[in-house]
């Protein structure tokens, strides 16, 4: 039987993969046994226990770079990590450790380490993480979804698998039709998906409120609006003042992602590791606007790593709001630009990488 802790979480982007290489790992191996270790009062405390899977969590913490002395409760809350992750290893006697990213991959994989146990990396950036630097140095094996990453990792170590998707995303001319059905739009209008993440992005929230006058004088284009939960309030009320155009559709999550990808004719969004990895295999030509907000400013890298390959377009946060939806309306409908953005990045899809990281994780076990 095999015994497998998967470590890592924060947002959605790191816990999608977890669950899809548990899920690899349960297809494979039906006895094996799964333990997840997250950092405390996230995200992932939630979701992993919906799909399924035991999860134990860390007080862990993020490095605070503007309040340093704030940082004195976050060595403590590591110091507290690092000896419950040690009981964890023990405890549980893992084959192998898996980290994700996130707080909590640092303590439980170093955990791992020192005790002689295989651990393995999923990076998911273009640009590397602290943390992942530094665990890379006694990792067995490091599994990342761009080429190039030699840079921040040993040659030896780095196996090229991508990241793991969802596996419901299929664009099919079924889910069109169904889709403009759904979200009661025209299907004679090219449409804009705008995503900003489940809990929402205040940078794309504005840029379309400030284009409404614009975005009402178009009548064959039509907007499908994921505002997030965080702004959904402020943003119906809006709605209830009359204020939003009747050819935005406003959400704030949209359940049936198969169903908005399949309208899609142009995508913007934030450039997340889990995001363009769909976006690749769907070949959907999209708008990548860079989060400032994230650790090393990586989602800038993720989005250049396109931008370098005419997969993508990206436009910086700062002139977003004055400038995002002048750009949007021009390219949704010069087809020749979209198709070209849509073969690019068609070309830079990594396929079944869930199974892939377990094809690793299998070889680490065998030696």
């Amino acid at each position: 039987m095999k015994r497998i802790i998967i470590s890592g979480g924060g947002t959605g982007g790191h816990i999608f993969p977890a669950i899809a290489i548990a899920n690899e790992v349960k297809k494979r191996w039906s006895d094996s046994e799964i333990l997840f270790v997250g950092a405390d009062n996230r995200m992932e405390m939630e979701r992993v226990p919906a799909a399924g899977y035991k999860i134990i969590g860390l007080p862990v913490a993020g490095f605070n770079r503007k309040r340093l002395l704030k940082n004195f409760s976050v060595a403590i809350k590591l110091l507290k990590s690092m000896k419950r992750s040690r009981r964890i290893i023990e405890n549980f006697n893992p084959d192998i450790t898996v980290g994700v990213g996130g707080y909590a991959s640092g303590p439980i994989l170093r955990a791992a380490a020192a005790k002689n146990i295989p651990t393995l990396i999923q990076e998911q950036n273009s640009y590397a993480g602290v943390t992942n630097k530094m665990l890379a140095k006694k990792a067995t094996s490091i599994c990342v979804a761009y080429e190039g990453m030699e840079k921040f990792f040993p040659k030896e170590k780095i196996v090229l698998t991508g990241n793991p998707c969802r596996q419901d995303l299929v664009i099919s001319k079924e889910n069109r039709n169904e889709g403009y059905v759904h979200f009661k739009l025209d299907p004679q209008k090219k449409t804009i998906l705008m995503l900003g993440g489940s809990l929402g992005a205040a940078t794309l929230n504005k840029s379309i409120v400030n284009a409404f006058t614009k975005i009402n004088a178009m009548e064959d284009v039509q907007i499908l609006w994921q505002c997030g939960k965080y702004y959904f309030n402020e943003m119906s009320s809006l709605q209830i003042k009359g204020e939003i155009p009747s050819n935005v559709y406003l959400s704030d999550f949209i359940s049936r992602m198969d169903y908005a990808y399949s309208v899609a004719d142009l995508v913007i969004s934030r450039a997340g590791a889990g995001s363009i990895s769909e976006f690749s295999i769907l070949g959907k030509p999209v708008i990548l606007v860079p989060s400032p907000n994230v650790a090393e400013d990586h989602q800038t890298m993720n989005a250049k790593a396109l931008v370098d390959k005419d997969a993508a377009v990206m436009m910086s946060d700062n002139i977003a709001v004055d400038m995002l939806f002048d750009l949007a309306l021009s390219l949704v409908k010069n087809d020749r630009e979209l198709n070209k953005l849509s073969e690019n990045i068609l070309k830079l899809a990594q396929h079944n990488s869930a199974e892939r990281i377990v094809n690793e994780i299998e070889k680490i076990l065998k030696k």
